[in-house]
């Protein structure tokens, strides 16, 4: 693959999905000590970067004598770049998804144009499938990152960022199977060599972290993450070999840290981030990446959040932050005893979310409970203060 390549791909998606120029975030560059900027590919065509690639692979193969029928196994992002691109190229597309596809993701997709099948309960078994019906339709398989021209498709954002910040410091990056990272920093290195290129994984699925360590490919035997767009266990050989070549570092975020990002992008940018686009900027906020005094592009790969999760996530989110808490304590089970406690929580500025007893404890007096108390707070200062008012007041407490 040559830059050229990368350009090239610019050329063909140009008019055919957003360019959405990098903006500067005065609020998370205070907060990480450098002059930060975010590439919002949550706000792109099917709501993720995955249209570049996707898109790009078509062409090529539209320009290089016709294609009719295409097929592709994903779960979310990809299945839906590749229903949207052969909508626009006149091709037949089918993606095979897990049975277990939220019915929003499987409309969304159908709704470019795409025949679904639902088969297996993971990646492995849709992949599986997807290649027997390859075999009986003639069609040709798009994968999801392992591939040159879908690579050189995600690479067009550095192409676009390099434009818009031709002085960028870093570049950070989510990373699942690798095909954004080593499209992004394969063409950023080509063009300026002292760009520092950062990927990032969940802590649960870091077979790219463990493969850069090691000097090799690895996969991992399981996946445990909230970031459902980067879960994979098994990254692809031609984007590891990349990754390796062009990327400086890789580190892994929390999912306690993900949600947080998600909250605050949220708050502070009115910008709807799925997990796996917002662990570029965890990295940054969490200090897991020197980037003092630095501009510092953080590439949002996508906003494809089911809403029924979205309240999981800010839950998550305000967990972390110290927003809301949970705590328990022995009470007298006697009228009044919790009136007097919420006098204090009251106090404290504190406002009661959820109340529960526990009467069944061997070791309870008969006129005792146990109360779980959910609160909402400020922030962990605020919590620390609230606990100390209520040990003032003789009670034992107990975090959960």
């Amino acid at each position: 693959m040559e830059s050229r390549d990368v350009e090239a791909a610019a050329k063909r998606l140009q008019g055919k999905i957003h360019n959405i120029h990098v903006s500067s975030s005065q609020t998370f560059s205070t907060m990480s000590g450098c002059e930060l900027y975010l590439k919002c590919e949550n706000r792109q065509k099917t709501g993720s970067f995955k249209v570049r690639g996707a898109y790009n692979k078509l062409a090529i193969l539209k320009e290089n004598g016709g294609c009719e029928r295409v097929i592709a196994s994903s779960a979310g992002n990809h299945a839906q770049g590749v229903s949207f691109a052969s909508a626009q190229l006149g091709m037949q597309a089918t993606i095979v998804m897990p049975k277990s596809t939220p019915i929003a993701k499987v409309s969304a997709t159908q709704g470019y144009g795409a025949e679904v099948v639902l088969a297996g309960d993971n990646y492995d078994e849709c992949y599986e499938e997807a290649k027997r019906i390859q075999e009986e339709k003639k069609a040709i398989f798009i994968h999801p990152f392992d591939d040159e021209d879908v690579i050189a498709g995600q690479g067009t954002i550095a192409y676009e960022i390099l434009h818009d910040l031709p002085n960028c410091d870093v570049i950070v990056v989510p990373a699942g199977g690798g095909g954004l990272l080593s499209g992004i920093s394969f063409y950023a290195k080509q063009i300026n060599p002292r760009i520092k290129i950062v990927g990032v994984q969940a802590e649960g699925a870091d077979a790219i972290v463990q493969s850069f360590k090691q000097g090799k490919h690895c996969s991992t035997a399981s996946v445990n993450t909230i970031a459902d767009g980067i879960a994979v266990m098994n990254p692809g050989d031609l984007t590891v070999k990349m990754i390796q070549e062009n990327v400086d570092e890789m580190v892994t975020v929390s999912d306690d840290e993900i949600a947080s990002t998600i909250l605050l992008l949220l708050e502070r940018e009115k910008q709807v981030v799925e997990p796996a686009g917002a662990c570029s900027l965890a990295a940054v906020l969490n200090h897991k990446i020197d980037v003092e005094g630095k501009r510092v592009v953080c590439v949002l790969s996508g906003g494809n959040i089911d809403v029924s999760f979205i309240h999981k996530v800010v839950e998550k989110g305000l967990v972390t932050r110290g927003r809301n808490m949970k705590f328990k304590t022995p009470m007298l089970d006697v009228p009044g005893s919790l009136e007097k406690m919420a006098h204090i929580l009251h106090e404290a500025n504190a406002n009661i979310i959820e109340v529960r007893y526990d009467r069944i404890q061997a070791d309870l007096n008969l006129n005792e409970t146990i109360i779980h108390i959910g609160v909402e707070v400020s922030s962990k200062e605020h919590g620390a203060k609230m606990i100390a008012m209520l040990e003032e007041n003789g009670y034992e407490i107990t975090l959960e």
